[in-house]
Order: structure tokens, then C-alpha cells, then sequence
């Protein structure tokens, strides 16, 4: 059996940047809980993506979390989440005992539909917030996001767990809502094997995260808490490997961008297949090279086609409103999001990936087409 080839995997720095780091927490004898690479990589993230403060947390779920935290969601709160999306979007919400309301996608990004996330503003004009998911690495449309959400005068939570890296219109994704969300989990295009980063323009609110991710600690000399907290902090050592690997960021999303040109070039002429798409105010980082399916060949075809030859491959993520635990909840929108799971795959995408290891994919999936 030949090596097998990932989807996404950990990806090190071929200069050993990440290992610099590690040995400077442990020369210190910084290991935890914080240290200067927490400190340090908060400010290199921000200054990265243009926001004005950072907080290094656990996962970006616990930095969901903390944003609808800070954002004033309660109980019995209502936010408006992507139905098309990682069920970490999402399980926050609950943690927060609110109700999520699930929002359709459009064609055109995959993401958020600006029209139906309209018609959900009508049904329910009590929102307390709106999350907005950069799904794969492409943008939503944000200008017709935030003048909707804007008018309504409601916090915007950016998930762009998938989408570092990407800009819309020639600025970062995460940096348009009130709360911009980082994954720095084993498969995202950069990783410190699990980790998350909450960024904001706001400065006190993200003080006030930090606060809540260590436990909401009060200043004491004593152990005294006043507020319900959080075990969310990144650890110094893991902060470490993100500085390491923030500084081959661009690189990642320059290879991952080679991945997907090659992929299209060489498959986009089949009958029935369609690309993820592309709008020219979006320079997405391609964290997964995904299309759709139209054709006599489907997505499981493909799926196990490359199964057998150790090749990873996935379906587009299944809408929240089909799962068991979440279709209890209210959905707005049509079937744009259920026609992409049905006919989405998302294909190998590493960015250690050779041209041959891309050849073999390509020729396993085209031999489905003279089968």
C-alpha cells in the first residue's frame, strides 16, 4: 500500500522556525500556562490580519464562544448561524443556552445568502447576533452581509477558521464583524495542533476575553473569582509552533492556491463537475480544493475511488439543520445548502503534496469518466 495522502495535515516549516520557538519556552522553563510566544503571537496574528487586539485561546471554539460572550448573548438569545458549516460554529450557541436559527447558502460564495439571511432579519427582528462562516477559504459577501446587519444594528461574528489567509476585497477575512475568529487546528492551512485566536478592533472586550479564559481570575491575592470563567488559554509551548508557523502562512496559501489551479485545469473539462467559485472580490486561500457533481459520476464514486488507493478525500460538511441534535431549530433559506452537501467533495488538498501525488489523484478520478 502506497504512503497514504491527507486531505489537510500538519504541515512544519522546512526552516524549523516552529522549533525555535519551543526551545525558547523550554530554555525559560515557560511551558505554561502563558509566556512571551503567547504574548508575542497574539500581537504577530493581529498585526497579520489588521486587527487591533488578539486573545490566544484553546480552539476557535472556545473563541466562538467568548465572542458570543462578549457580544451579550443570554439565554434565550436568538443568532443567526450558516447552515453550510462545522457543527463548532454552532455548539457555542448552545453552550450559551441561546437559539440558533440556520441560514441558507447561495451559489455564488457557498456562504451565508445575503437574500435569506434578509427574510430571516423579517421573521425574527429580535437578533442578539449573526455568525458568518468563510467556508473552505472562500468569503462571504460581506459588504451586503454588514449592510444588512448594520442596519439592523446587530453584533457580527466572523468564523474564518477555514480562511486565513484570505482577503476580501484586498482585506482579511475575520476583520469585518465585531469578533474575528482563528482555528489553528491540525488540518487548517497553519497549525499549532489545536489552538484558536479571537481578534477584535475592540481592545477591552478582548481584555475582558482573556479575562474569562483564565478562569476569571479577579486581581487578589487570593484565589477570588467574580465571574463565571474559562479554561481557554493557549498554552506557551503551542503558542510557539503558531509564531513558527505564521511566518510560512503565505507560502501555505500560495501552494494550496497551485493545488486548486491544478485540480481545475485538469478536471474542470469533465462532464458534469463543477469548481467552487470564484468572484473577483475574493482571493481565497483554498484551505480545501472542493467541487460539485452533476453527472453520472457522484461524490461517493470519487470518495471511494481514491479510498482504495489511501487517498483521503471528504463530502462537502452536511447542513446544521439536517442533524439530528440541531433540526429542531428554524432553517430560512431553500435547498442551496442541501444541494451542496449532496453533490460536493472536498479533494486531497495538502500542501506537501508533490506534482505527482496530484497526478495520481487526477488519474484515478478521470479513469471514473471511461469506466
Amino acid at each position: 500500500m502506497r504512503d497514504r495522502l491527507f486531505l489537510s495535515s500538519p504541515h512544519m516549516s522546512d526552516e524549523g522556525y516552529e522549533m525555535e520557538y519551543i526551545k525558547e519556552a523550554f530554555d525559560t522553563n515557560w511551558i505554561a500556562p502563558l509566556g512571551e510566544n503567547v504574548n508575542q503571537f497574539e500581537i504577530e496574528l493581529a498585526n497579520k490580519v489588521g486587527s487591533k487586539a488578539a486573545a490566544a485561546l484553546s480552539s476557535g471554539t472556545a473563541a466562538i464562544h467568548l465572542a458570543l460572550k462578549a457580544a451579550g448573548v443570554e439565554e434565550g438569545d436568538i443568532v443567526f448561524c450558516p447552515t453550510l458549516t462545522f457543527s463548532a460554529t454552532v455548539n457555542p450557541v448552545i453552550y450559551q443556552n441561546a437559539i440558533p436559527v440556520f441560514i441558507d447558502s447561495d451559489y455564488e460564495t457557498w456562504n451565508m445568502c445575503p437574500n435569506a439571511l434578509e427574510e430571516a432579519f423579517e421573521k425574527y427582528p429580535e437578533v442578539k447576533a449573526v455568525i458568518v462562516v468563510h467556508l473552505y477559504g472562500l468569503s462571504a459577501d460581506m459588504d451586503k452581509i454588514m449592510e444588512i446587519c448594520n442596519k439592523h444594528k446587530v453584533a457580527v461574528i466572523e468564523d474564518a477558521a477555514e480562511s486565513l489567509g484570505t482577503y476580501y476585497k484586498g482585506r482579511h477575512t475575520g476583520t469585518f464583524g465585531d469578533y474575528g475568529v482563528f482555528s489553528f487546528n491540525g488540518n487548517k492551512i497553519i497549525t499549532t495542533s489545536g489552538g484558536g485566536m479571537l481578534v477584535s478592533n475592540n481592545e477591552e472586550r478582548i481584555a475582558k476575553t482573556r479575562f474569562w479564559a483564565t478562569q476569571s481570575r479577579d486581581q487578589a491575592k487570593h484565589y477570588q473569582h467574580s465571574e463565571l470563567g474559562f479554561n481557554y488559554r493557549m498554552s506557551n509551548v503551542v503558542a510557539g509552533i503558531g509564531r513558527g508557523q505564521l511566518k510560512v502562512l503565505d507560502q501555505r496559501a500560495e501552494k494550496k492556491n497551485y493545488i486548486f489551479e491544478f485540480y481545475k485545469k485538469e478536471l474542470v473539462e469533465l462532464d458534469g463537475v463543477e469548481f467552487m467559485p470564484s468572484n473577483e472580490w475574493n482571493t481565497p486561500n483554498y484551505w480545501l480544493s472542493s467541487l460539485t457533481l452533476y453527472g453520472k459520476v457522484r461524490p461517493i464514486d470519487i470518495m471511494e475511488a481514491l479510498e482504495k488507493e489511501n487517498i483521503e478525500s471528504r463530502p462537502v460538511w452536511k447542513p446544521m439543520h439536517l442533524q439530528p441534535f440541531f433540526e429542531k431549530y428554524d432553517f430560512v433559506g431553500t435547498d442551496v445548502s442541501e444541494k451542496l452537501f449532496e453533490n460536493g467533495i472536498c479533494l486531497p488538498s495538502d500542501t506537501k503534496m508533490s506534482d505527482g501525488d496530484l497526478e495520481r489523484v487526477v488519474e484515478i478520478i478521470k479513469g471514473l469518466w471511461v469506466s
